[in-house]
């Protein structure tokens, strides 16, 4: 057989050929709507790749990029990788300090940026010591930096193994880690992305990811689309007015988001009586989908495809798809089916094991580490010295499953504190820190409490000093100065002690019995629930 490595360039180059017309819509934050097609995208990355290289961009060399959904940045991925660099997508939601980190642990050295992100910008200036160019995507800058260039350029071609993403986690425990994606790994998970079983993509495909192309990759979205042809609608503007808009006026016929997102759609059609035209899959993910929110689209004849992952596994670690019994399946059995975080394509592999690492069995009783491995999960985070994965490339995700005999897995617990809000992690441990950092307070504990649109919201407990009297807005003053503003908790309670385990450590399942019917008062219910 011929030898043709796979690298990601070939995507953009097959889009290019066979699908040059098929149409990439960009809904910006301003509300103006631009429209392009993979054959304009293609040749603006060969400039852009002309330019990289003209300002001494290497191969090898980081590219960062500070925005949201849009062709211009969708350019910025293809001419990136073409000239051999690494495209590092930087989560603009990341508290400062952590944003200075990833930035000079990568080692960026020219960022393109959104002008909604400036404020950001000039404030971490001074702290990036590596980034030597900046470049605003949504100004005169870009098209004078690409329109000095010509499109007659050749990719730089190399070793499918050559690396050319790289994402930080959200450093839920100490700084974040970088995950750094392959060319083949991403090619592969392409691959699978468009399988019926997965995202369901063709060429008739018309895909709205609301889901930020900072966010893992917007899920793998913009490479696997290319693999196909579909048509790619990108918003800057999540609010769903202008979501609604979209899926009518472009018939959008894919999507995917956090539950979140979808609780505000669902909200507002609800309201407003509208519809969401021509939608018919979706993909929910980043945190589990309640039973309400799937049987809404279920009523409307809408496919849910229920997924889990991560940044260490591209993120596709599952997602849901019909088994081969399905139409013989009740209305109960198929939610039941559904309710679960899907299925195992090809390519990735799952086992659970307990404490002292025996594998557990696939019976849908027993629950365990959730722990996987394949050819787009993490091996080793960028610049570690020892792998995250074990010998037999078994990487543990932190999570806690149990794999049912179907096939389906379902998440059970966390075995990490952290607590996700909106599909997006906020550390306990953290909280906990910076809380006990404020004069008066002499322990804390956070834990994830249920919410019905964010999925999870933070609850602080807090045991006071002796002979303090330190109050409710004094702590969430002091937080304010210490963390982001969604960072805060929804509800402070103070305590005469906390539970701790035999070794001293917070038993934080201790405190997740206690508080499990704690709610709070200004969380209104989802409709329908």
């Amino acid at each position: 057989m011929q030898d043709w490595p796979l690298r990601v360039m070939r995507l953009v180059d097959h889009a290019e050929r066979e699908h040059g017309s098929r149409e990439i819509v960009s809904n910006w934050s301003d509300g103006s709507v631009t429209r392009t097609n993979w054959r304009e995208v293609a040749g603006q990355a060969r400039r852009m790749a002309r330019a990289l290289e003209k300002i001494g961009i290497g191969k090898g060399d980081r590219v960062a990029t500070l925005a949201m959904n849009h062709d211009r940045h969708l350019t910025a991925w293809y001419g990136a990788c073409g000239m051999g660099g690494v495209l590092h997508t930087i989560n603009p939601r990341l508290f400062p300090d952590q944003l200075a980190y990833i930035a000079n642990h990568a080692e960026d050295r020219i960022l393109l940026y959104d002008k909604a992100f400036t404020p950001l910008v000039n404030a971490l200036k001074d702290q990036w010591k590596t980034i030597e160019h900046y470049v605003c995507f949504d100004s005169d800058e870009w098209a004078e930096w690409l329109g000095a260039e010509d499109d007659d350029y050749a990719w730089v071609e190399g070793d499918e193994r050559d690396p050319c993403g790289l994402c930080y986690t959200s450093g839920t425990t100490g700084n974040p880690k970088g995950v750094l994606y392959e060319h083949r790994s991403t090619m592969l998970h392409a691959m699978a992305e468009v399988a019926p079983d997965v995202f369901d993509m063709s060429a008739r495909s018309v895909v709205l990811p609301i889901v930020p192309m900072f966010h893992a990759n917007a899920w793998g979205v913009p490479w696997a689309a290319p693999l196909v042809g579909c048509k790619l609608v990108l918003s800057a503007d999540y609010r769903p007015p202008q979501l609604c808009e979209l899926f009518r006026s472009e018939r959008v016929t894919h999507s995917a988001g956090v539950p979140t997102v979808w609780l505000g759609m669902i909200e507002h059609v609800e309201k407003t009586g509208e519809d969401l035209g021509s939608l018919r899959s979706v993909t929910i993910g980043g945190s589990a989908a309640p039973r309400a929110m799937i049987k809404w689209f279920r009523d409307r004849g809408i496919h849910v495809g229920h997924a889990w992952g991560m940044t260490e596994t591209s993120p596709i670690g599952s997602l849901g798809a019909p088994p081969a019994n399905w139409d013989d399946m009740s209305d109960a059995e198929q939610m039941d089916y559904v309710a679960r975080q899907g299925r195992i394509p090809f390519g990735i592999e799952h086992r659970i094991v307990d404490d002292e690492g025996r594998v557990l069995p696939r019976d849908g009783v027993a629950t365990g580490r959730l722990q996987v491995r394949g050819p787009w999960v993490v091996k080793r985070y960028f610049k570690e010295e020892q792998d995250a994965a074990d010998a037999d490339n078994w990487f543990d995700t932190g999570d806690v499953a149990a794999l049912h005999p179907d096939g389906t897995m379902q998440i059970t617990d966390r075995a990490k504190d952290v607590i996700k809000s909106g599909g997006e992690w906020i550390s306990s441990i953290e909280l906990e820190n910076c809380a006990v950092g404020c004069p008066g307070v002499a322990e804390a504990a956070a834990v994830g409490i249920f919410h019905p649109k964010w999925d999870e919201r933070p609850l602080l407990l807090v045991v006071r000093s002796a002979g303090s009297s330190v109050s409710e807005a004094d702590i969430r003053a002091h937080l304010a100065e210490h963390i982001a503003k969604w960072w805060q908790p929804d509800a402070i309670e103070f305590v005469d002690e906390l539970p701790h385990t035999a070794t001293g450590k917070l038993s934080k399942k201790t405190i997740r019995e206690q508080y499990k019917d704690y709610r709070f008062a200004d969380a209104h219910e989802m409709v329908g629930r």
